[in-house]
């Protein structure tokens, strides 16, 4: 098992063909698809097919940018998967903030703790200057994690898509922190004086 972090209960690893299922059973949930295609599956074909190589291509093409299945480290459950992926322009210094995990996983803190240990370890570790997250203005549940993860909200925009799914016309989030900023929240107060 080729471990990327490891939080308070959680191991971050690389995936392997071995996990095929178990993405096909994170994306066949209709919850945790609905901000992404409405609830709609993806295929097993297209998983196996496209999903999976290309998760295994990003180790290859860079060792600042990833996806990783998140298991439970006493159980060794899959919980879903955590990324910082290649952004879609050219400045490999950021990275793209990711998560989906399994509905049995929501709710218990997991996406906020495997979402502060990647920022963590994007500054700390692999040298970024800059971690954003997007997700769609409705999605309230996932723009709570980032805020909790110490990225903050930066700007709406507004994307065209063929086929919108419900919220599209309320737009995108997105948030951001850079590694001066998360530094600053790490450093101590002074003492002040009352009065």
């Amino acid at each position: 098992m080729d471990v990327f972090l490891q939080t308070e209960r959680m191991t971050l690893r690389r995936f392997t063909g071995a996990d095929l299922d178990d993405l096909v059973e994170l994306d066949s949930d209709p919850e945790v698809m609905r901000f992404l295609t409405n609830g709609r599956s993806t295929p097993y074909e297209v998983v196996r097919d496209d999903v999976v190589p290309r998760i295994l291509a990003e180790y290859e093409g860079s060792s600042r940018h990833g996806r990783w299945a998140a298991t439970d480290t006493g159980t060794g459950r899959f919980l879903g998967w955590f990324s910082l992926a290649r952004p879609d322009h050219d400045d490999l210094d950021e990275a793209d903030l990711g998560y989906r995990l399994r509905r049995e996983s929501w709710g218990q803190g997991f996406a906020t703790e495997g979402a502060r240990a990647l920022v963590r370890t994007a500054f700390t570790g692999l040298g970024l200057r800059r971690v954003f997250a997007t997700t769609m203005a409705v999605n309230v549940a996932s723009r709570r994690v980032m805020e909790k993860a110490g990225l903050r909200y930066v700007r709406t925009f507004h994307l065209e898509f063929d086929d919108p799914i419900p919220g599209t016309e309320h737009g995108e989030v997105e948030y951001a922190v850079t590694a001066d900023e998360w530094q600053r929240t790490r450093q101590p107060r002074p003492a002040g004086r009352d009065g």
